[in-house]
This record gives C-alpha cells, sequence and structure tokens, in this order.
C-alpha cells in the first residue's frame, strides 16, 4: 500500500461556528434573542442572554507558524476561512487527503454544555435545536459523503433530551455528543436510571455517544506555577477516569449494541487500562459485588469502545492490546495538535509497515462501521484517497502556506522563563 492509497477519516475535529448560523434556524418565538456576535475590545465575541461567552476561536491556530500556536485568536479575521465556512473546509479537506469528518462545537462547549447554564431553558432549547439544523443542513448538507453529524442535546430535561435525539435519528444523525462525566457538570451521574431510555434509542438506533476529554472531567492544572507543557502532556489521557467509570458501567450487559466514543483521548495508555482492568476483577470482584454480565473488562472494551489517536506510535504498535476494531484517526483541525496539511505523512509514518487491512480499519474502516458512514456509493472509492482528494486541492489551487501575525491574544513570557499554566489562565481570564 502506498501512502497516496490510504482512505482517511476524521473522528475528532471542530468547527467555529460562523456568525450568522442562527439566522435561519432559530424558531420565530425567538427570534432576536439568539446567540449573536458581538464586538469587544480583544475582537469579538459570542453573547447569550446578555452575557458574553470567550471561545469564538478557542486554539483554532491551524495553519499559523508554531510560534503562533500560543495565540488565542479572538475575531474571525484571526482564523483560517476553513474552521467556520464549510466550503472553504472541504477545501481543506482535500489539500490535507481527508475524505470524511465529524465536528465537534465551539462556543457551545463540545458538548453544548455552555446551553446548559442559560436560564430561559425554552430559548436554550431552541438554541440547541437551531444548532442541530445548522449543523445537518449548512454545515454536513453541501457536500454529502464528506461530514458525520453529530448532534447536541438538551441533557437538562430527559424527555426533551429524547425528543431531540428521535428527531435527529430522523434525518440521519448516527451521534451525540455527551458529556465523558455527567456528574462532574451537575447532571445525573452515567450509572442513573434516569439516562437508560436514552441509551437504549441509541443502542436501537445505532447512534454513538462521542464523549470528547474535557466536556465533563477536566484535565487538572497541577498548579499556577507549571509549566502549560505538563497539562498539555496530560490532557489526552485524562480522560482514563471516565474510561473506567463508562467500562464498569452495569448497562451493557443490556444494550450490547450501545457504543461509546473516547473522542480525543488518545490510544498509548490502553493497553495498561484494560491490564489494570482485568486485575481489578481479579483480585476484588469476590467483596465489590460485580456484575458485567459474564463478560471481562476487555470484552465489554472490545464490544463497545472507539478510541482515536492524531499522533500515537506507541499504541499503533500495540495495537492488538487495544483491539484493531476499535482504533480511529483523528485530525482535530483546527487546533493546536493538529499537523493539517500534513496528516497523511503523519499517520503513514505510524502504519506502513501494517498490512492493508490493518490500515484500512485504522484510517476509515472503524470510524465507518461505528459512525454508520459510507460515502463510497456516493462519490466513487476512487475518488476518496489521499491521493485523489489532494489532486482535487491542487487544481483548485488551494493555498496551504503558514499565514503569520493573523493576530489574537497570547499568554506574556519572559525569556528563559517556560510558560506556565498560570500565564496561560491569566490570559484567558481577561477575556
Amino acid at each position: 500500500m502506498k501512502i497516496d492509497e490510504m482512505i482517511l477519516v476524521s473522528v475528532d475535529d471542530h468547527v467555529c461556528e460562523p456568525p450568522d448560523m442562527f439566522v435561519r434556524h432559530i424558531s420565530p418565538k425567538y427570534k432576536g434573542q439568539e446567540p449573536q456576535v458581538v464586538t469587544t475590545e480583544h475582537g469579538q465575541a459570542w453573547v447569550i442572554e446578555g452575557k458574553k461567552n470567550s471561545g469564538l476561536g478557542l486554539n483554532a491556530v491551524v495553519g499559523r507558524p508554531k510560534e503562533e500556536y500560543g495565540m488565542e485568536p479572538m475575531s474571525f479575521d484571526h482564523l483560517r476561512a476553513g474552521t467556520y465556512d464549510i466550503h472553504a473546509r472541504i477545501d481543506d479537506m482535500d489539500a490535507n487527503g481527508v475524505l470524511g469528518s465529524i465536528n465537534f462545537p465551539q462556543f457551545p462547549g463540545f458538548a453544548g454544555v455552555r446551553f446548559l447554564k442559560q436560564n430561559d431553558k425554552g430559548l436554550a432549547l431552541a438554541t440547541i435545536q437551531a444548532y442541530n439544523d445548522w449543523h445537518v443542513q449548512d454545515w454536513c448538507g453541501p457536500y454529502p459523503g464528506r461530514m458525520i453529524p453529530l448532534a447536541l442535546l438538551p441533557l437538562w430535561d430527559i424527555d426533551l433530551t429524547l425528543a431531540e435525539m428521535k428527531r435527529m435519528i430522523a434525518l440521519g444523525v448516527h451521534s451525540c455528543s455527551f458529556p465523558d462525566n455527567p456528574a462532574m457538570i451537575g447532571l445525573p451521574s452515567l450509572h442513573d436510571e434516569q439516562w437508560r431510555p436514552l441509551w437504549e434509542l441509541c443502542n436501537d438506533n445505532k447512534v454513538v455517544l462521542s464523549a470528547h476529554i474535557g466536556t465533563g472531567s477536566h484535565a487538572a492544572h497541577a498548579s499556577d506555577l507549571s509549566p502549560i507543557s505538563s497539562w498539555i502532556t496530560s490532557m489526552p489521557i485524562s480522560i482514563a477516569n471516565s474510561a473506567a467509570d463508562w467500562l464498569f458501567a452495569s448497562f451493557w450487559k443490556d444494550f450490547p449494541d450501545l457504543k461509546i466514543a473516547l473522542s480525543e483521548g488518545s490510544i498509548g495508555w490502553v493497553p495498561y487500562f484494560l491490564e489494570r482492568a482485568e486485575t481489578t476483577v481479579r483480585q476484588h470482584s469476590a467483596w465489590t459485588n460485580l456484575n458485567l454480565g459474564g463478560l471481562t473488562p476487555t470484552e465489554i472494551f472490545r464490544r463497545h469502545f472507539l478510541t482515536c489517536f492524531i499522533e500515537d506510535n506507541f499504541g499503533l504498535v500495540n495495537r492488538h492490546a487495544i483491539g484493531i476494531d476499535n482504533i480511529a484517526w483523528e485530525c482535530d483541525y483546527p487546533h493546536s495538535d493538529c499537523v493539517w496539511p500534513l496528516s497523511p505523512e503523519e499517520v503513514w509514518r505510524g502504519v506502513k509497515d501494517f498490512s492493508k487491512d490493518e490500515i484500512d480499519k485504522i484510517t476509515h474502516g472503524n470510524a465507518m462501521h461505528f459512525y454508520s458512514y459510507d460515502p463510497f456509493p456516493l462519490l466513487g472509492r476512487e475518488n476518496c484517497t489521499v491521493g485523489a482528494l489532494r489532486a482535487q486541492a491542487a487544481a483548485k489551487g488551494v493555498d496551504t502556506s503558514e499565514q503569520a501575525s493573523l493576530g489574537g491574544l497570547a499568554p506574556k513570557w519572559e525569556p528563559g522563563k517556560p510558560i506556565t499554566s498560570g500565564d496561560v489562565q491569566k490570559m484567558l481570564s481577561t477575556v
């Protein structure tokens, strides 16, 4: 197999919502009350119920030189157009050789957590519904076969949650963004019986629970004086605690087709995680009264969990300890871990010695299976490869050169002193 023959489907990317996204989709009842973009002293920000919400382009530094990765975009002119314009995004995907993409929201929070904080829950519901309609129609709709839609849910009310999920299922959506630990944001624990109707609905309709890092349990900063590099390093692994909570849930035996994706959680830690889980059962099940329905933790993981990686060669070497059917690739466009427009080269370094069957599973097959996504009948498999997509971008003249000095906020630093967690948090607190 050659690098240009790979087919890449990313199970974790992000969209910076365009300022006019609610114009077409907000309910007439709430016209004029929808989130709007306003000008601030630092650039632009979203406003909901009169409250300013930063995060318009959080960490969306794709296309910049690495020296500017710590610069926080604060207005749309600080962003590459592919972050908020679907036509430019498809061009950037083509240039990167990427066929398909799942996009988590930006200013709503990866699981729509920001809408949980709204006082007017009628407006909050209308906002989520408008977001979903925009996402399905305006973001995923113009290029059939290129985007995998992802629904947000009104998680404060289980009846509303079920109704919105059913509405999305009717539109062909096969994934919803769900907090990795709902109890951490004031919702019932994932073990609470309240969620069982949602598990059943997702089980019966092949809907994946996409649990992105930081949606419930956040990676902690060791201290204000700690180098920010320590936090960046531990961030993906932070999902391991939530993963253990999901792994030992009692409901898997009742929902054999229910799936969860540990989005942006990487894979290298998984072999020891599973080994430790097996040790826990062997050493402690005599007193913990655990009931896994006769399955081992590894069997549950292999049946229900999807993991993903950007660059994780250790995990790829140990792919069979994880489960070759449980690994997918992610691009993470437009965030600073993304290596656009050289993602194929990064993936190829890790998989080039694998069999074609294993490469196909890791690069796109597992994602297509989990998310009920099959673009080949629409686009033709021969048009979906890295080589074919890049040729298309070249024919269009897509510019992939670095764009420096776009602007934004940056933490203050001193020569010879590493930027700390406190420096970054102080910078973010100003907005």
